[in-house]
Order: structure tokens, then sequence, then C-alpha cells
């Protein structure tokens, strides 16, 4: 049996349909239930920015996770498919009547990516106070807290409601089937099966 992680929310709720669709057979979770055996598999419904620490720690064989969560992780994973759902970018975002320009001697941005950040300056050689946040990220430019933003971004909507705009992408992201190490020579034929059956049932859409 294969063990999967799946994020709540929609890439989860996009996976499962996936399986349905090659399985043949539908998959719920229950309102609370966290554990879903089905069709020969174990599917773990876990937070999105926890799915890798599953696959990592073979809590889990498998995993289906955006892009940016495993950058921003640094976990050593087999990155085994992009599912092609899930897209958006992680992006700068500034005050709409300001114009980029890296010719500040350095810069404050407040993110909840802070490695994927850091990286991208640091490849810049552009120094950056990283101010890491949970949530309202918008409001930090507004308020003087930093002078950018970096977030994930689908349409640039909840920027452009807040007064701030998308100004340079930093990454695409898309959701991606990963695999814990061992799972994957240990189950190889398993794994690869699935990602067989999940390459054709994809290009079939």
């Amino acid at each position: 049996m294969l063990t999967i992680a799946l994020p709540k929310g929609r890439i989860g709720d996009d996976s499962l349909a996936l399986f349905e669709k090659i399985l043949d057979r539908t998959f719920r979770f229950g309102e609370r239930k966290l554990i879903l055996e089905e069709g020969g598999f174990r599917f773990l419904r876990v937070r999105n920015q926890d799915v890798p620490t599953y696959v990592f720690h073979q809590a889990a064989d498998l995993g289906v996770v955006g892009l940016d969560v495993l950058e921003e992780g640094g976990l050593d994973l087999v990155r085994l498919l992009d599912l092609g759902f899930g897209r958006c970018s992680v992006s700068i975002g500034i005050k709409e009547e300001e114009t980029l320009d890296f010719s500040k001697p350095s810069y404050r941005v407040a993110t909840k990516m802070e490695n994927i950040t850091r990286k991208f300056f640091s490849q810049k050689a552009i120094p950056v106070e990283i101010i890491k946040l949970y949530g309202s990220i918008e409001l930090a430019p507004l308020v003087g807290l930093a002078d950018m933003i970096v977030d994930i971004v689908e349409t640039g909507e909840t920027m452009r409601q807040n007064g701030l705009k998308p100004a340079l992408d930093i990454m695409q992201s898309s959701a991606y089937l990963i695999a814990n190490k061992n799972s994957f020579f240990a189950k190889k034929d398993e794994v690869l099966d699935l990602r067989s059956k999940l390459e054709e049932a994809l290009g079939g859409s």
C-alpha cells in the first residue's frame, strides 16, 4: 500500500479528483477525517507546508505539493511529476505608484517565504533584511514596515485591492508529485506505475 500526503484545499481536492479518474472510484474524506484508505492507497490530509515533512520522514511514501513549498523547505525529495494544476507565481509586490529598481544599498522585504526570497536577492548580490510575516503581508509596504513583499500571486487581484502591484516574478509554481527517496527505491514498481497512470490521465484531460 502506498501512503500519499495531500494538502488541504484546492490542490488536495484536484489531486483526489485525479485519483478518482485513474482508479474509477470516489474518494471522500469525512468532515474531520485525516486518513482515508481506498483502492490500495492510504491518503493523509495535512497542512500544505507539512506535506514535504511527512514525505521526507517517510510517514508518507508520496505527496502532492506546490513547487514553491518544495523550494522553500529545501528537503531532499524525489520530484516525480509536474501535475500542472495549482499554478501561481512567487512575485515581488510594491506600491502601485512605485517602480521596481535595485539601486538602493539594501531593502527590507516582508514575506513568509524566507528562503526563496533570500536566495533570489543573494543571486543578485543585493543585501536584504527579511521581515517574516504569516498573514496580511500586503500591509507591510503601506505602513512602512517593508520596501516590498514577496508573496504568492495567482491573478494579482489581492495586491491591487490593497494598493500594491506585482512587479517581478521570482518563480513559477504548480503542484508536484513527490516521493521519499527510500520509498521510491523500495516500492519503485508501484510508484512508477502510479506516475505513468497519472501522466496518462493528465494527458487525456
